[in-house]
């Protein structure tokens, strides 16, 4: 398509990349040498252009030609200017020889407006300059409230400070006294051990179980007494008359006989069947 037709679309029809405003008709594309928008600047108008553009710091110098609108992917061919300013000025004479002068011009005046703010834009990097930070309107919002909040707080607790000390200035709580917190403790403790219940001294006692081989000597002839007498006991009266009479006990056995029965159990089973109250009446059988 002709550039005419193509610029007589953009002009008078619609641009995406046109923005008109009090001052004059701008041109938002990239590529565009100036940044104005009329027919020899606009990139799209002009099957023959050139440009630079700036990436992360580094210059390229873009070119376009006819020959390559068959392939949109490669319309436009990318060549890296050195950072020095009149390197760049050479490899741009060198690539645009043939092409027209002012186009040639345009391109060398962006260069050099590019190089002076690229040198101004690390002038302000070395300078220390205030961060600005936004910060967020409801937490703002949430702080100030809570600083009211604080204030009233304080206020009233000074309010109650000084009514207190105008209390105490008149005598309303008498006579006060500040005591160590230590000693004060020491006695909170002596009188808790004051009131806790006295324990019983005195245990119950405990049932023990001995074998038959541990029994003593001395043990072993008081049980036989304790035999004998109940023997003599069995032949008295029901009534108790012959509790009264004098009982005499049957001598006792030769020390080899006493000593021959340590160690054995006795196979008599004494019970004992209290029949009336009254009386105080035994009955004592023998098994």
């Amino acid at each position: 398509m002709s550039d005419d037709v193509i610029w007589h679309c953009i002009r008078h029809n619609h641009c995406s990349f046109m923005a008109k405003i009090e001052t004059g008709i701008f041109c938002r594309n990239p590529y565009n040498a100036t940044g104005i928008c009329n027919r020899s600047s606009c990139p799209l108008a002009n099957s023959r252009y050139a440009t630079i553009r700036d990436h992360d710091g580094i210059f390229y110098l873009y070119m376009k030609t006819a020959e390559r609108a068959h392939l949109p992917n490669k319309l436009w061919e990318r060549v890296k200017l050195p950072r020095n300013y009149e390197k760049a000025m050479e490899v741009i004479n060198k690539h645009l020889e043939f092409w027209p002068k002012l186009l040639v011009h345009k391109i060398k005046q962006r260069l050099t407006k590019m190089t002076q703010y690229r040198i101004r834009m690390r002038k302000l990097q070395l300078k220390v300059r205030e961060k600005i930070m936004t910060v967020p309107r409801k937490k703002t919002q949430r702080d100030l409230r809570r600083l009211e909040k604080a204030e009233t707080a304080a206020q009233l607790e000074k309010n109650i400070e000084s009514e207190l000390k105008e209390r105490l200035r008149k005598g309303v709580y008498g006579d006060i006294y500040n005591y160590p917190f230590k000693e004060f403790d020491n006695i909170l403790d002596i009188e808790n051990i004051d009131l806790a219940p006295e324990e019983e001294e005195e245990e119950e006692g405990e049932i023990e179980y001995v074998e038959g081989d541990e029994i003593e000597m001395g043990d072993m002839e008081d049980m036989e007494d304790m035999e004998d007498f109940e023997g003599l006991g069995e032949d008295g009266d029901e009534d108790g008359d012959g509790l009264d009479e004098p009982v005499t006990k049957k001598p006792k056995g030769s020390s080899s006989n006493s000593r021959s029965k340590i160690g054995r159990k006795s196979t008599k089973v004494i019970t004992e069947v209290e029949q009336d109250e009254d009386r105080n009446s035994r009955q004592r059988t023998r098994m």
